[in-house]
Protein backbone atom coordinates (compact mmCIF):
# COMPACT_ATOMS: atom_id res chain seq x y z
CA UNK A 1 0.00 0.00 0.00
CA UNK A 2 1.74 3.25 -0.74
CA UNK A 3 1.52 6.66 1.32
CA UNK A 4 -2.07 7.65 -0.06
CA UNK A 5 -3.28 4.54 2.46
CA UNK A 6 -6.39 5.59 4.43
CA UNK A 7 -6.48 8.28 7.19
CA UNK A 8 -8.44 7.21 10.40
CA UNK A 9 -9.66 9.08 12.94
CA UNK A 10 -10.27 9.32 16.14
CA UNK A 11 -14.04 8.36 18.13
CA UNK A 12 -14.99 11.56 19.95
CA UNK A 13 -18.45 11.31 21.53
CA UNK A 14 -19.86 9.35 18.40
CA UNK A 15 -18.27 11.02 15.53
CA UNK A 16 -15.16 10.14 13.70
CA UNK A 17 -12.65 13.05 14.30
CA UNK A 18 -9.44 14.24 13.28
CA UNK A 19 -6.73 15.49 15.60
CA UNK A 20 -6.98 19.07 16.76
CA UNK A 21 -3.32 18.94 15.73
CA UNK A 22 -3.89 18.26 12.58
CA UNK A 23 -0.93 15.63 12.09
CA UNK A 24 -1.24 12.04 11.67
CA UNK A 25 1.59 9.45 11.71
CA UNK A 26 1.89 5.76 9.45
CA UNK A 27 1.29 2.89 10.68
CA UNK A 28 3.16 0.32 8.82
CA UNK A 29 3.76 -3.52 8.46
CA UNK A 30 6.68 -4.90 10.40
CA UNK A 31 7.52 -7.85 7.41
CA UNK A 32 7.57 -5.13 5.05
CA UNK A 33 7.68 -1.29 6.09
CA UNK A 34 7.43 -0.61 2.39
CA UNK A 35 3.43 -1.52 3.19
CA UNK A 36 2.02 1.50 5.03
CA UNK A 37 -1.52 -0.14 6.51
CA UNK A 38 -2.84 3.75 7.52
CA UNK A 39 -2.89 6.89 8.73
CA UNK A 40 -3.79 7.77 12.52
CA UNK A 41 -4.72 10.61 14.36
CA UNK A 42 -1.62 12.30 16.35
CA UNK A 43 -3.74 13.40 18.91
CA UNK A 44 -2.82 15.74 21.84
CA UNK A 45 -4.28 16.94 25.23
CA UNK A 46 -7.11 18.48 23.79
CA UNK A 47 -8.09 15.90 21.99
CA UNK A 48 -7.74 13.85 24.82
CA UNK A 49 -9.59 16.17 27.43
CA UNK A 50 -12.65 15.98 24.60
CA UNK A 51 -13.07 12.12 24.85
CA UNK A 52 -12.49 12.37 28.74
CA UNK A 53 -15.91 15.56 28.30
CA UNK A 54 -17.71 13.05 26.45
CA UNK A 55 -17.37 9.88 28.21
CA UNK A 56 -18.06 12.05 31.11
CA UNK A 57 -21.20 13.01 29.55
CA UNK A 58 -22.51 9.95 28.60
CA UNK A 59 -21.95 8.09 32.18
CA UNK A 60 -25.79 9.32 33.87
CA UNK A 61 -27.60 8.10 31.15
CA UNK A 62 -25.39 4.45 30.63
CA UNK A 63 -24.72 3.83 33.88
CA UNK A 64 -28.69 3.97 34.18
CA UNK A 65 -29.08 1.55 30.66
CA UNK A 66 -30.41 -1.80 31.97
CA UNK A 67 -27.74 -4.19 32.06
CA UNK A 68 -29.70 -6.70 29.30
CA UNK A 69 -29.67 -3.54 27.08
CA UNK A 70 -26.07 -2.88 27.29
CA UNK A 71 -25.86 -7.12 26.48
CA UNK A 72 -27.60 -6.65 23.29
CA UNK A 73 -24.95 -3.83 22.48
CA UNK A 74 -22.04 -6.02 23.58
CA UNK A 75 -22.94 -9.19 22.24
CA UNK A 76 -23.70 -7.56 18.30
CA UNK A 77 -20.56 -6.27 18.46
CA UNK A 78 -19.14 -9.49 18.77
CA UNK A 79 -21.45 -10.61 15.91
CA UNK A 80 -19.35 -7.99 14.28
CA UNK A 81 -16.22 -9.33 14.87
CA UNK A 82 -16.85 -12.62 13.72
CA UNK A 83 -18.97 -11.62 10.66
CA UNK A 84 -15.63 -9.79 9.58
CA UNK A 85 -13.32 -12.31 11.42
CA UNK A 86 -10.92 -12.98 7.78
CA UNK A 87 -11.03 -9.46 6.56
CA UNK A 88 -10.16 -8.22 10.53
CA UNK A 89 -7.48 -10.92 11.01
CA UNK A 90 -5.60 -9.93 7.45
CA UNK A 91 -5.51 -6.40 8.78
CA UNK A 92 -3.99 -7.78 12.64
CA UNK A 93 -1.41 -9.31 10.71
CA UNK A 94 -0.27 -6.87 8.35
CA UNK A 95 0.10 -4.10 11.28
CA UNK A 96 1.52 -6.88 13.91
CA UNK A 97 3.06 -9.44 12.10
CA UNK A 98 1.87 -12.48 13.60
CA UNK A 99 0.79 -15.59 11.49
CA UNK A 100 -2.47 -15.24 10.00
CA UNK A 101 -4.22 -18.10 11.82
CA UNK A 102 -3.07 -16.64 15.59
CA UNK A 103 -4.72 -13.15 14.01
CA UNK A 104 -8.11 -15.06 13.34
CA UNK A 105 -7.90 -17.12 16.32
CA UNK A 106 -7.30 -13.64 18.64
CA UNK A 107 -10.55 -12.09 16.83
CA UNK A 108 -12.63 -14.56 17.43
CA UNK A 109 -11.07 -14.77 21.41
CA UNK A 110 -12.04 -11.50 21.65
CA UNK A 111 -16.01 -12.33 20.54
CA UNK A 112 -15.77 -14.83 22.74
CA UNK A 113 -14.85 -12.46 25.71
CA UNK A 114 -17.82 -10.48 24.36
CA UNK A 115 -19.88 -12.48 25.20
CA UNK A 116 -18.97 -14.10 28.30
CA UNK A 117 -19.65 -10.25 29.90
CA UNK A 118 -22.36 -9.75 28.24
CA UNK A 119 -23.70 -12.75 30.07
CA UNK A 120 -21.62 -12.65 33.46
CA UNK A 121 -22.37 -9.17 33.98
CA UNK A 122 -26.00 -9.81 35.00
CA UNK A 123 -25.25 -11.83 37.86
CA UNK A 124 -22.70 -9.87 39.48
CA UNK A 125 -24.60 -8.69 42.25
CA UNK A 126 -23.90 -7.16 45.72
CA UNK A 127 -25.00 -9.25 48.84
CA UNK A 128 -27.62 -9.29 51.90
CA UNK A 129 -26.06 -9.77 55.42
CA UNK A 130 -27.89 -11.32 58.50
CA UNK A 131 -28.76 -8.71 61.00
CA UNK A 132 -29.94 -9.15 64.64
CA UNK A 133 -32.15 -6.14 64.44
CA UNK A 134 -35.19 -7.46 62.79
CA UNK A 135 -36.54 -4.41 60.99
CA UNK A 136 -33.06 -3.87 59.21
CA UNK A 137 -32.34 -4.64 55.98
CA UNK A 138 -28.42 -4.84 55.54
CA UNK A 139 -27.30 -5.55 51.68
CA UNK A 140 -24.54 -3.72 49.16
CA UNK A 141 -25.24 -3.13 45.46
CA UNK A 142 -22.10 -2.70 42.79
CA UNK A 143 -21.94 0.58 41.07
CA UNK A 144 -20.09 1.51 37.89
CA UNK A 145 -17.01 3.92 39.05
CA UNK A 146 -17.53 6.51 36.01
CA UNK A 147 -14.99 7.57 33.16
CA UNK A 148 -12.26 4.49 32.65
CA UNK A 149 -8.93 4.81 31.07
CA UNK A 150 -7.91 1.71 28.67
CA UNK A 151 -4.38 1.56 27.54
CA UNK A 152 -3.16 -1.21 25.76
CA UNK A 153 -0.22 -2.51 23.83
CA UNK A 154 0.71 -4.43 20.37
CA UNK A 155 1.08 -7.65 20.75
CA UNK A 156 -2.42 -8.95 21.08
CA UNK A 157 -3.91 -6.05 20.10
CA UNK A 158 -7.25 -6.70 20.17
CA UNK A 159 -7.98 -9.50 22.49
CA UNK A 160 -6.69 -7.97 25.47
CA UNK A 161 -8.58 -4.37 24.25
CA UNK A 162 -11.75 -6.51 24.83
CA UNK A 163 -10.64 -8.26 28.15
CA UNK A 164 -10.80 -4.65 29.73
CA UNK A 165 -13.32 -3.00 27.63
CA UNK A 166 -16.56 -5.47 27.97
CA UNK A 167 -16.35 -5.68 31.62
CA UNK A 168 -15.97 -1.92 31.81
CA UNK A 169 -19.17 -1.37 29.89
CA UNK A 170 -21.21 -3.95 30.80
CA UNK A 171 -20.68 -2.51 34.63
CA UNK A 172 -21.68 0.59 33.24
CA UNK A 173 -18.85 2.53 33.10
CA UNK A 174 -17.46 5.07 30.13
CA UNK A 175 -14.23 4.10 28.38
CA UNK A 176 -11.48 6.39 26.77
CA UNK A 177 -9.32 3.64 24.69
CA UNK A 178 -6.06 4.39 23.57
CA UNK A 179 -4.28 1.20 21.89
CA UNK A 180 -0.63 0.77 20.80
CA UNK A 181 0.51 3.04 17.57
CA UNK A 182 2.08 0.06 16.33
CA UNK A 183 -0.72 -1.81 16.09
CA UNK A 184 -3.86 1.03 15.96
CA UNK A 185 -5.99 -0.37 12.68
CA UNK A 186 -7.48 -3.48 15.52
CA UNK A 187 -8.25 -1.16 17.87
CA UNK A 188 -9.93 0.87 15.58
CA UNK A 189 -12.20 -1.94 14.41
CA UNK A 190 -12.92 -2.72 17.89
CA UNK A 191 -14.38 0.85 18.47
CA UNK A 192 -16.21 0.39 15.26
CA UNK A 193 -17.98 -2.88 16.14
CA UNK A 194 -19.51 -1.30 19.22
CA UNK A 195 -20.41 2.15 16.80
CA UNK A 196 -22.28 -1.12 14.53
CA UNK A 197 -23.81 -2.40 17.73
CA UNK A 198 -25.67 1.32 18.54
CA UNK A 199 -23.44 1.66 21.49
CA UNK A 200 -24.72 5.61 22.52
CA UNK A 201 -22.69 8.24 21.73
CA UNK A 202 -19.69 8.70 24.18
CA UNK A 203 -19.57 5.43 25.64
CA UNK A 204 -16.74 4.39 23.78
CA UNK A 205 -14.68 6.92 23.08
CA UNK A 206 -11.16 6.08 20.31
CA UNK A 207 -7.67 8.13 20.98
CA UNK A 208 -4.32 7.78 18.74
CA UNK A 209 -1.02 9.31 19.78
CA UNK A 210 1.78 8.39 21.27
CA UNK A 211 1.65 7.96 25.25
CA UNK A 212 4.31 10.66 25.79
CA UNK A 213 1.87 13.33 24.27
CA UNK A 214 -1.62 12.09 25.70
CA UNK A 215 -1.05 9.46 28.52
CA UNK A 216 -1.07 12.02 31.66
CA UNK A 217 -3.90 13.58 29.82
CA UNK A 218 -6.36 10.64 30.00
CA UNK A 219 -4.68 9.45 32.90
CA UNK A 220 -4.38 12.11 35.50
CA UNK A 221 -7.14 14.22 35.79
CA UNK A 222 -9.70 13.25 38.52
CA UNK A 223 -12.08 12.45 36.30
CA UNK A 224 -10.67 9.47 35.80
CA UNK A 225 -11.63 6.77 38.05
CA UNK A 226 -9.32 3.86 36.30
CA UNK A 227 -7.13 3.00 34.47
CA UNK A 228 -6.25 -0.47 33.69
CA UNK A 229 -3.32 -0.77 31.61
CA UNK A 230 -0.98 -3.56 29.87
CA UNK A 231 2.84 -2.82 29.24
CA UNK A 232 6.04 -2.24 30.53
CA UNK A 233 7.10 -2.28 34.41
CA UNK A 234 8.09 1.05 34.33
CA UNK A 235 5.74 2.79 32.58
CA UNK A 236 2.50 1.21 34.73
CA UNK A 237 4.51 1.86 37.80
CA UNK A 238 4.91 5.51 36.72
CA UNK A 239 0.92 5.67 35.43
CA UNK A 240 0.36 3.89 39.60
CA UNK A 241 2.54 7.08 41.07
CA UNK A 242 0.84 9.72 39.47
CA UNK A 243 -2.71 9.08 39.31
CA UNK A 244 -5.02 10.67 42.11
CA UNK A 245 -5.54 8.70 45.29
CA UNK A 246 -9.25 8.54 43.69
CA UNK A 247 -8.56 6.65 40.80
CA UNK A 248 -7.79 2.63 40.63
CA UNK A 249 -5.39 1.46 38.72
CA UNK A 250 -5.10 -2.33 36.89
CA UNK A 251 -1.64 -3.04 35.90
CA UNK A 252 -0.21 -6.38 33.65
CA UNK A 253 3.30 -5.46 33.02
CA UNK A 254 6.56 -7.51 32.75
CA UNK A 255 7.55 -11.03 33.49
CA UNK A 256 10.32 -13.31 33.44
CA UNK A 257 8.64 -16.31 32.90
CA UNK A 258 10.23 -19.50 33.99
CA UNK A 259 9.47 -23.29 32.81
CA UNK A 260 11.41 -26.15 35.15
CA UNK A 261 12.27 -29.28 33.22
CA UNK A 262 12.19 -32.16 35.94
CA UNK A 263 13.88 -35.50 35.52
CA UNK A 264 10.97 -37.15 35.16
CA UNK A 265 9.53 -35.04 32.14
CA UNK A 266 8.23 -36.16 29.01
CA UNK A 267 11.00 -34.39 27.19
CA UNK A 268 9.26 -34.44 23.85
CA UNK A 269 6.72 -32.51 25.53
CA UNK A 270 8.55 -30.19 27.48
CA UNK A 271 10.11 -29.14 24.57
CA UNK A 272 6.63 -28.31 22.92
CA UNK A 273 5.86 -26.14 25.92
CA UNK A 274 9.33 -24.22 25.58
CA UNK A 275 9.51 -23.62 22.17
CA UNK A 276 5.33 -22.77 22.15
CA UNK A 277 5.49 -20.87 25.03
CA UNK A 278 8.60 -19.23 24.26
CA UNK A 279 8.57 -17.95 20.41
CA UNK A 280 5.03 -18.31 19.61
CA UNK A 281 4.39 -14.81 18.81
CA UNK A 282 8.56 -14.19 17.88
CA UNK A 283 8.96 -14.45 21.93
CA UNK A 284 6.55 -11.09 22.30
CA UNK A 285 4.35 -12.15 24.87
CA UNK A 286 4.72 -10.95 28.69
CA UNK A 287 3.92 -14.18 29.53
CA UNK A 288 6.39 -16.05 27.43
CA UNK A 289 8.63 -18.30 28.11
CA UNK A 290 12.14 -17.03 28.84
CA UNK A 291 14.21 -19.47 31.41
CA UNK A 292 14.16 -23.00 31.21
CA UNK A 293 15.41 -24.49 34.01
CA UNK A 294 16.58 -27.64 33.70
CA UNK A 295 17.56 -30.58 35.51
CA UNK A 296 20.94 -31.56 35.40
CA UNK A 297 20.48 -35.19 34.60
CA UNK A 298 18.37 -34.44 31.21
CA UNK A 299 20.18 -31.43 30.40
CA UNK A 300 21.74 -32.56 27.47
CA UNK A 301 19.17 -34.79 26.09
CA UNK A 302 16.28 -31.94 26.68
CA UNK A 303 18.59 -29.20 24.91
CA UNK A 304 19.45 -31.49 21.90
CA UNK A 305 15.84 -31.99 20.86
CA UNK A 306 15.20 -28.44 21.85
CA UNK A 307 17.99 -27.02 19.18
CA UNK A 308 16.66 -29.46 16.22
CA UNK A 309 12.75 -28.05 17.01
CA UNK A 310 13.96 -24.44 17.25
CA UNK A 311 16.22 -24.81 13.93
CA UNK A 312 13.58 -26.16 12.12
CA UNK A 313 10.86 -23.35 13.07
CA UNK A 314 9.67 -21.63 9.47
CA UNK A 315 10.24 -17.52 9.90
CA UNK A 316 8.32 -15.29 7.33
CA UNK A 317 5.32 -12.99 7.01
CA UNK A 318 2.49 -13.94 8.65
CA UNK A 319 0.43 -13.78 5.45
CA UNK A 320 2.52 -16.81 4.45
CA UNK A 321 0.89 -19.77 4.72
CA UNK A 322 2.59 -22.13 7.01
CA UNK A 323 4.54 -19.75 9.04
CA UNK A 324 5.91 -20.28 12.97
CA UNK A 325 7.59 -17.25 13.62
CA UNK A 326 6.99 -13.45 11.77
CA UNK A 327 8.59 -10.58 12.44
CA UNK A 328 9.12 -8.57 15.47
CA UNK A 329 6.75 -5.57 15.86
CA UNK A 330 9.01 -2.76 15.52
CA UNK A 331 12.27 -1.41 14.53
CA UNK A 332 12.96 -0.51 18.49
CA UNK A 333 11.98 -4.32 19.38
CA UNK A 334 14.46 -5.81 16.52
CA UNK A 335 17.21 -3.65 18.29
CA UNK A 336 16.48 -4.65 21.45
CA UNK A 337 16.63 -8.49 21.12
CA UNK A 338 19.48 -7.99 19.14
CA UNK A 339 21.43 -6.04 21.87
CA UNK A 340 20.61 -8.65 24.19
CA UNK A 341 21.84 -11.19 22.00
CA UNK A 342 24.84 -9.55 21.95
CA UNK A 343 24.98 -9.48 25.74
CA UNK A 344 24.56 -13.43 26.23
CA UNK A 345 27.09 -13.94 23.83
CA UNK A 346 29.33 -12.37 26.23
CA UNK A 347 27.60 -14.00 29.36
CA UNK A 348 27.05 -17.53 28.29
CA UNK A 349 27.09 -20.06 25.46
CA UNK A 350 25.26 -19.37 22.66
CA UNK A 351 23.58 -22.59 20.63
CA UNK A 352 22.10 -20.98 17.45
CA UNK A 353 20.14 -17.78 16.35
CA UNK A 354 19.62 -14.56 17.17
CA UNK A 355 20.60 -13.10 13.43
CA UNK A 356 18.85 -10.14 11.80
CA UNK A 357 17.45 -12.50 8.71
CA UNK A 358 18.37 -10.48 5.42
CA UNK A 359 17.98 -11.74 2.06
CA UNK A 360 15.04 -12.38 -0.15
CA UNK A 361 11.63 -11.86 1.94
CA UNK A 362 13.35 -10.64 4.83
CA UNK A 363 14.85 -7.22 3.53
CA UNK A 364 12.16 -5.05 4.35
CA UNK A 365 11.17 -6.55 7.45
CA UNK A 366 12.30 -7.26 11.12
CA UNK A 367 13.12 -10.21 11.19
CA UNK A 368 15.35 -12.12 13.68
CA UNK A 369 16.31 -16.42 14.11
CA UNK A 370 15.20 -17.53 17.80
CA UNK A 371 17.99 -17.58 19.61
CA UNK A 372 18.64 -20.44 22.45
CA UNK A 373 21.96 -20.05 24.79
CA UNK A 374 23.08 -22.29 27.85
CA UNK A 375 25.43 -22.10 31.28
CA UNK A 376 23.36 -18.83 31.62
CA UNK A 377 24.63 -17.49 34.76
CA UNK A 378 22.36 -15.86 37.37
CA UNK A 379 23.94 -12.95 36.92
CA UNK A 380 23.40 -12.61 33.28
CA UNK A 381 21.32 -9.67 31.34
CA UNK A 382 19.21 -12.66 29.71
CA UNK A 383 18.50 -14.04 33.10
CA UNK A 384 17.23 -11.35 34.48
CA UNK A 385 15.88 -9.05 32.36
CA UNK A 386 11.86 -9.13 30.17
CA UNK A 387 13.56 -9.29 26.66
CA UNK A 388 10.14 -9.76 24.64
CA UNK A 389 11.63 -11.58 21.56
CA UNK A 390 12.34 -14.81 20.66
CA UNK A 391 15.15 -15.32 23.11
CA UNK A 392 15.78 -18.69 25.32
CA UNK A 393 17.85 -19.16 28.31
CA UNK A 394 18.62 -22.59 29.33
CA UNK A 395 19.83 -22.77 33.31
CA UNK A 396 21.01 -25.81 34.77
CA UNK A 397 19.28 -27.51 38.17
CA UNK A 398 20.28 -30.19 40.50
CA UNK A 399 16.86 -30.48 42.42
CA UNK A 400 13.73 -29.61 43.14
CA UNK A 401 14.85 -26.98 45.79
CA UNK A 402 17.29 -25.69 43.70
CA UNK A 403 14.91 -24.78 40.36
CA UNK A 404 12.07 -23.22 43.03
CA UNK A 405 14.58 -20.78 44.36
CA UNK A 406 15.96 -20.08 40.59
CA UNK A 407 12.32 -19.11 39.00
CA UNK A 408 11.78 -17.40 42.16
CA UNK A 409 14.80 -15.62 41.60
CA UNK A 410 13.29 -12.73 39.62
CA UNK A 411 11.53 -9.26 40.45
CA UNK A 412 8.31 -10.55 38.38
CA UNK A 413 6.14 -13.00 39.23
CA UNK A 414 3.83 -13.05 36.16
CA UNK A 415 3.39 -17.06 35.25
CA UNK A 416 5.58 -20.40 35.60
CA UNK A 417 5.33 -23.55 34.28
CA UNK A 418 6.81 -27.02 35.19
CA UNK A 419 7.34 -30.12 33.08
CA UNK A 420 6.70 -33.29 35.41
CA UNK A 421 4.99 -36.44 35.95
CA UNK A 422 5.15 -36.64 39.69
CA UNK A 423 2.36 -35.32 42.23
CA UNK A 424 4.49 -34.51 44.58
CA UNK A 425 6.22 -31.91 42.35
CA UNK A 426 3.07 -30.76 41.01
CA UNK A 427 1.54 -29.53 44.22
CA UNK A 428 5.03 -28.24 45.62
CA UNK A 429 5.06 -25.87 42.42
CA UNK A 430 1.76 -24.80 42.76
CA UNK A 431 2.30 -23.58 46.46
CA UNK A 432 5.96 -22.66 46.57
CA UNK A 433 6.28 -20.45 42.83
CA UNK A 434 5.90 -17.10 43.48
CA UNK A 435 3.50 -16.45 40.52
CA UNK A 436 -0.11 -15.33 39.51
CA UNK A 437 -0.37 -17.79 36.99
CA UNK A 438 0.88 -21.34 37.60
CA UNK A 439 0.41 -23.79 34.42
CA UNK A 440 1.62 -27.69 35.01
CA UNK A 441 2.65 -29.61 31.96
CA UNK A 442 1.19 -26.33 30.55
CA UNK A 443 2.83 -23.33 28.63
CA UNK A 444 3.47 -20.64 30.50
CA UNK A 445 1.26 -18.64 28.06
CA UNK A 446 -2.44 -18.59 27.42
CA UNK A 447 -5.28 -17.94 29.84
CA UNK A 448 -9.50 -18.42 29.49
CA UNK A 449 -11.52 -15.77 29.65
CA UNK A 450 -13.48 -16.99 32.46
CA UNK A 451 -10.36 -17.39 35.02
CA UNK A 452 -8.47 -14.23 36.46
CA UNK A 453 -5.45 -13.55 35.14
CA UNK A 454 -2.69 -11.08 36.82
CA UNK A 455 0.98 -10.99 37.86
CA UNK A 456 2.60 -11.05 41.63
CA UNK A 457 5.58 -9.08 42.05
CA UNK A 458 6.61 -6.12 39.76
CA UNK A 459 4.09 -7.86 37.18
CA UNK A 460 1.51 -6.30 38.88
CA UNK A 461 -0.02 -3.68 41.10
CA UNK A 462 -1.45 -6.42 43.04
CA UNK A 463 -4.55 -4.92 43.35
CA UNK A 464 -6.94 -6.31 40.77
CA UNK A 465 -7.37 -9.13 38.37
CA UNK A 466 -8.17 -8.90 34.66
CA UNK A 467 -10.61 -11.93 33.43
CA UNK A 468 -12.83 -14.16 34.14
CA UNK A 469 -15.51 -12.68 37.05
CA UNK A 470 -12.76 -10.68 38.86
CA UNK A 471 -12.82 -8.34 35.89
CA UNK A 472 -16.00 -7.44 36.62
CA UNK A 473 -14.91 -6.60 39.95
CA UNK A 474 -12.17 -3.85 39.24
CA UNK A 475 -14.81 -1.67 37.62
CA UNK A 476 -17.39 -1.13 40.24
CA UNK A 477 -17.54 0.23 43.57
CA UNK A 478 -19.68 -1.37 46.74
CA UNK A 479 -21.81 0.24 48.56
CA UNK A 480 -23.17 -0.44 52.05
CA UNK A 481 -27.40 -0.07 52.47
CA UNK A 482 -29.34 0.23 56.11
CA UNK A 483 -32.39 0.15 55.22
CA UNK A 484 -35.23 0.26 58.35
CA UNK A 485 -37.97 -1.84 57.43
Amino acid sequence: MSESATVFKNLIAGEWTASVSGKTFRNINPADTRDVIGHFQASTPDDAQAALGAASAAFAKWRRTSVSARAKIVNKAADWLEANADAFALELTREEGKPLAQSRDEILRSAQVLRFYAVEAQTFTGETFPSDDPDQLVYTQREPLGVVTVITPWNFPISIPARKIAPALMAGNTVVFKPSSDAPLIGYRLAEAFVQAGIPAGVINYITGRASDIGAAITEPPVVRAVSFTGSTAAGEHIHRSVPITTRTQMELGGKNPLIVMEDADLDRAVDLAVKGGLSLSGQACTGTSRILVMETVREAFTARLLERVKSLKIGSGVTPGMDLGPLANRKQLDTVLGYVASGKEQATHLTGGDQLTGDGFEHGYYVSPAVFTNVPENARIYREEIFGPVLAIVSVTSFEDAMRKANDTEYGLSAAIATSNPRYMHRFADEIESGTVKINRTTTGNVVNAPFGGLKRSSTSTFRESGRAGLEFYTQIKTVYRGL
